[in-house]
C-alpha cells in the first residue's frame, strides 16, 4: 500500500467516526472541520496526506508553519496555528494562517490586532481556554474569557470565532469529557449577551485520543493527528 492509500484509508477512518459522533450529538459530519495536524512530518510527506484529501492542515510552530505553507503553496490548503505563538512571530505567521487557534493572553491578542491591521487583513481567531486549571496549559481562566471576549470585540482586524481547549494531561477520559462540557457551557453563556460583532460558533477541542468525546460535547473543529499517520512512516 503506497503512502498515499495509507492516508487515505487513515482519513476514511477518522471521518467516519467523525460522523457517528456527531449523529450522537444530534448533527452531521459536515457541522465538524478535522484540522490534520502535521507537525511530526515533512512537507513532502505532508503534500502525500493533502493528495489523500485533507484540506485543512494545523501546525504547532511558526517557523514550520511559514516552512511548510512556501513549499506547498501550489495545493489548495488552508494552515491554521494551533500551537503556543510568540508574539515576535505573529506578523509571519498572518501570512500564512487562516485561523488562530491559540489567542491565550491579552498582550497576544495586541500582537494579533496590530500586525492584522498594519497588513490590512482580518484574521480569524478563536480564544484558548485553560479549562483544566494545570499550570502547564496555556490559555484565560474560565472566569477570564468575558473580559477577554470584551477585549477583542473592539479590534477591528480581529474576527473572534469561537474558544478552544486541550483536554488536561493529567485527567481520565471522564475528565476530559467534563472539560469539553466547561468550554461548551462557557460559549453558550457568552454567546448569549456577545457584541454583535463576535460569533461564537466555533469550538476547537478534541485530539486523537478524545475527539469523539469532544464532538459529542459539542466540538465543531477536531485536532488529529496521530490517528492519521497510524502505519504510515
Amino acid at each position: 500500500m503506497s503512502m498515499q492509500e495509507s492516508f487515505s484509508r487513515n482519513l476514511a477512518e477518522v471521518r467516519g467516526r467523525i460522523a457517528d459522533a456527531a449523529v450522537k450529538s444530534g448533527r452531521s459530519a459536515e457541522d465538524v472541520t478535522l484540522v490534520a495536524v502535521t507537525k511530526y512530518v515533512d512537507a513532502a510527506v505532508t503534500a502525500q496526506l493533502v493528495a489523500a484529501g485533507a484540506k485543512v492542515l494545523g501546525e504547532n510552530r511558526p517557523q514550520v508553519l511559514e516552512e511548510k505553507a512556501n513549499a506547498m503553496s501550489d495545493l489548495d490548503v488552508q494552515w491554521h496555528m494551533i500551537g503556543n505563538l510568540q508574539r515576535n512571530k505573529v506578523k509571519k505567521t498572518l501570512q500564512f494562517a487562516s485561523m488562530v487557534h491559540s489567542l491565550d493572553r491579552e498582550s497576544l491578542i495586541d500582537a494579533v490586532s496590530r500586525h492584522a491591521a498594519e497588513d490590512g487583513k482580518v484574521v480569524d481567531c478563536l480564544i484558548e481556554v485553560n479549562v483544566s486549571g494545570e499550570e502547564s496549559k496555556h490559555g484565560f481562566a474560565p472566569d477570564q474569557v468575558g473580559a477577554a471576549i470584551e477585549k477583542v470585540s473592539r479590534l477591528s482586524s480581529i474576527r473572534l470565532c469561537g474558544l478552544m481547549c486541550m483536554a488536561g494531561l493529567a485527567g481520565d477520559a471522564d475528565d476530559a469529557r467534563r472539560e469539553f462540557a466547561l468550554l461548551r457551557d462557557l460559549r453558550d453563556k457568552h454567546a448569549a449577551d456577545a457584541p454583535e460583532n463576535v460569533q461564537l460558533k466555533q469550538l476547537s477541542m478534541g485530539m486523537s485520543g478524545d475527539f469523539e468525546a469532544a464532538i459529542e460535547e459539542g466540538a465543531t473543529i477536531v485536532r488529529v493527528g496521530s490517528l492519521l499517520f497510524r502505519d504510515v512512516l
